[in-house]
């Protein structure tokens, strides 16, 4: 029979714990690299982004709220600046300039770049990754040089689009002089500079889909066309999405293409036909020295509209595609 082990005492003090040797330094280290490198790692972008974005637009905001000359007195007036602008003229007719040119390029634009992606994705397609470098070269090309090249293809009397519209017995057309042919102009520029663009990042979404739902369709008997509405546009929401507000951001900020297509000319034609809020802004706060918070205000005021404007797009093109 076993004798049994005495218990010990209830007051005996518990056992002293076993001895660990402290940390070395390379355990150290690696705790510490695993615990703070990712923070290294991203911080450059939010030093840049401090500098370069949030300390700019920070600042913006305060200057709004001043009579602020760049050389002058500044001088603190709140909310006058955003007062003024909901009684200026020339600040809405910049605001339905850029509307409108962004309706009248965007459109097309994404519906022209879906066709594109849909294309390069087929397998059946002959020479794809040519055809893929190819729809890119616009978007590389210099936004200068490309305002100068469409500015002399809608020229009045010299131009080759109104050469080809008299061919038809169309006659010449003045196409900054109103407002609905500069908008069309320059929604061209656009569309031909930004439509390969987001056709590459609409393929790569495409890419993504399983080939096993569009075979499995295939089986079934479904259409190409079903195939698409069916298959292709839900699991490509996220990336249309994407695009869309990418475009959104884009066309809200038109500036390049105007200008230049009125040869430089800030008011945006003789009766400001093409001035966007982009222009507009430039010309209060840069051009007139002296306006440089009523400029400041008008940046804000971009910047509101293209937050409610991608806002929308991004919950109606949620909404439709599903």
């Amino acid at each position: 029979m076993a004798l049994a082990t005495p218990a010990r005492p209830a007051s005996a003090p518990p056992p002293p714990p076993a001895h660990r040797r402290p940390p070395s330094r390379g355990a150290r280290l690696a705790r510490w690299d695993i615990a703070y490198s990712p923070y290294l790692y991203i911080a450059p972008f939010f030093i840049l982004f401090g500098i370069f974005g949030l300390y700019p637009m920070l600042r913006t905001a305060w200057m709004s709220l001043h009579d602020w000359d760049m050389i002058g007195d500044h001088t603190f007036i709140g909310l006058d600046n955003y007062a003024a602008l909901l009684k200026d003229d020339y600040f809405w007719n910049a605001t339905v300039n850029t509307l409108g040119i962004f309706v009248v390029a965007t459109v097309p634009q994404l519906m022209l770049a879906l066709f594109l992606a849909n294309l390069l994705n087929r397998t059946t397609l002959r020479a794809r990754t040519l055809f893929r470098m190819a729809i890119f070269v616009p978007n590389i090309t210099s936004v200068a040089a490309v305002a100068i090249v469409f500015a002399m293809l809608f020229q009045r009397d010299f131009g080759v689009v109104n050469w080809l519209l008299s061919l038809v017995g169309v006659d010449a057309i003045d196409w900054d002089a109103q407002r609905w042919s500069s908008w069309t102009a320059i929604a061209f520029m656009v569309d031909w500079r930004w439509t390969g663009y987001n056709a590459l990042i609409l393929l790569a979404g495409m890419q993504a889909i399983p080939k096993d739902l569009y075979e499995a369709a295939a089986l079934d008997g479904a259409s190409q066309w079903r195939q698409f509405w069916r298959i292709t546009l839900p699991m490509l929401t996220p990336t249309f999405v994407f695009v869309v507000v990418l475009s959104t951001i884009g066309g809200l900020q038109l500036f390049t293409e105007p200008l230049v297509f009125g040869n430089g000319n800030m008011r945006g034609g003789t009766q400001r036909e093409f001035q966007t809020l982009a222009m507009y802004m430039y010309e209060k706060g840069i051009n007139n020295l002296n306006t440089a918070g009523y400029g400041a205000a008008v940046a804000w005021a971009l910047f509101v509209m293209i937050a409610i404007i991608a806002v929308i797009n991004f919950a109606l093109v949620r909404r439709t595609v599903k």
